[in-house]
């Protein structure tokens, strides 16, 4: 029996978890539901003899180096990390994922999307175990959970009644019902949450995907055919991929194709599509609290407290969520938490950064955080990780102070390289071509003040970088 190569997606935005996910990261790259992210978590639950472990990654070219990263923290490899230009649902996804591998084109491949938590993990690799053969005989599967409730927020999968146990044929795929439907959903025994998870062979899909989606197919082959290598990473070739249609793998095949079965999972899944998810799988306090981060609550109960930076204090609050960070606070009923993307959308309308951009942002070379700004000038706490380097680069409009708080930084300043280290300091004047790196084996922290009459992030002129930015 061959391996089975793993496919996680990872371009989602999770934005009914706002403020802590948000579009420059996203739900699947925090610890959520454990000290790992939950794209790790993805990862880690795959360790099994049968499953390859080195995984196909497709994400979106903004979070390249966070994938980079969540798997050098895990000592693992990728097979290959595709990046996506823009995003175009599961179909076109999961097709160049297909292709990707038509050196073997029967290799099976588990499609997996990296923001699901899975608390049994033994259940979850028995389920596997029913599919692979099921996939290696030509069959599209995907995984049903078994429902624990009338829920309104999913999907629904109705199989067919037959007398097997471990998987059956699908009848229909039902679009998110009202509750009384779905509590008859789950009365009648036969229908089963879409997970959004699948096991195929690559031949299998493509030539599914060809009888009914070419023009997903072509404009994927074309994508691919013309994708570069930068590093580790392939890139998708923008032109050909902005060209394919958006469509889900529901719709473009598994709606109409005759190979596709459902297999059962009852394992303790969640997609952590809202807050009130979040607080259902969360161990609880004796008031029914779940709490995290510095917070002091008096005579409150059922309540969703995550302090990330701040004293929280409650006095007899009951059934509310509380959600801060650096920059924003959410306080919100739990009956309303599907309604936190309105919030969020009116945020991008009203041209709030703080609707797609945390207060510390994630670069290939390390981290910022903004922790100060005024007229004329910004106060910066950057750290560098070990070996990095930022570009080689000159701003028109601002000079900035460097203050190495801890570790050593190789600093170049028009040509002129220094060393510095803890409470040294120096001085970038406006037009000077400048780097910073790290040589070091620990972490550089430091203090950048900026000051000028325009202290924008796009007023960076690279020269010369190490991760292929050109702005």
């Amino acid at each position: 029996m061959k391996k089975i190569t793993p496919v996680i997606l990872s371009g989602g935005s999770g934005t009914r978890l706002w403020p802590l996910s948000r579009k420059s990261r996203p739900k699947q790259f925090l610890a959520l539901a454990s000290e790992h992210t939950m794209f790790q978590e993805t990862l880690l639950r795959l360790d099994a003899p049968n499953i390859s472990p080195q995984p196909i990654v497709i994400c979106s070219d903004d979070h390249r180096f966070m994938v980079a990263e969540q798997l050098r923290e895990l000592g693992a490899t990728a097979e290959s990390i595709i990046l996506e230009p823009t995003g175009r649902n599961t179909a076109p996804a999961l097709t160049v994922a297909a292709l990707a591998n038509t050196d073997d084109s029967e290799k099976v491949l588990l499609i997996l999307p990296s923001d699901h938590v899975i608390a049994d993990k033994a259940a979850f690799h028995h389920a596997l175990s029913i599919a692979q053969p099921l996939a290696e005989a030509g069959q599209i599967v995907t995984f049903g959970i078994v429902p624990t409730h009338a829920e309104t927020g999913y999907g629904y999968i109705e199989a067919e009644k037959t007398s097997l146990q471990d998987s059956y044929p699908i009848s229909r795929f039902v679009e998110k019902p009202n509750t009384e439907t779905a509590q008859a959903y789950v009365d009648a025994g036969n229908f089963f949450w879409n997970s959004g998870m699948f096991m195929f062979k690559a031949s299998t899909l493509l030539d599914e995907m060809s009888k009914f989606r070419p023009d997903i197919v072509d404009a994927c082959k074309q994508a691919l055919k013309n994708s570069v290598k930068d590093m580790d990473f392939t890139r998708l070739d923008s032109a050909a991929f902005n060209q394919c249609p958006s469509e889900s793998i529901d719709y473009a095949i598994m709606e109409k194709t005759r190979h596709a079965v459902v297999v059962p999972l009852n394992a303790g899944w969640s997609d952590l599509g809202s807050w009130k998810s979040l607080w259902d799988i969360a161990e609880k306090d004796d008031n029914n609290n779940m709490i995290k981060g510095d917070v002091l609550q008096k005579d409150s109960s059922n309540c969703y407290i995550h302090a990330e930076h701040r004293l929280v204090t409650t006095l007899g609050l009951k059934n509310t969520i509380i959600i801060e960070t650096a920059d924003a606070i959410m306080v919100a009923h739990p009956d309303h938490v599907q309604d936190v993307k309105a919030l969020v959308d009116q945020l991008k309308k009203d041209g709030r950064s703080e609707s797609e951009n945390h207060r510390e942002i994630y670069r290939p070379w390390g981290k910022y955080d903004s922790i100060d700004t005024g007229e004329r000038y910004q106060v910066k706490r950057i750290t560098v990780n070990p070996g990095a380097k930022l570009s080689v680069q000159m701003h028109h409009h601002r000079a900035e102070h460097w203050i190495v708080v801890s570790g050593t930084a190789k600093v170049t300043i028009d040509d002129v390289e220094q060393l510095l280290s803890e409470n040294q300091s120096t001085y970038v004047p406006i037009g000077s071509v400048h780097s910073l790196e790290n040589p070091g084996k620990v972490p550089v922290e430091m203090i950048e003040v900026q000051s000028g009459s325009y202290l924008g992030e796009d007023d960076i002129v690279r020269f010369e970088d190490l991760y292929g930015r050109t702005t």
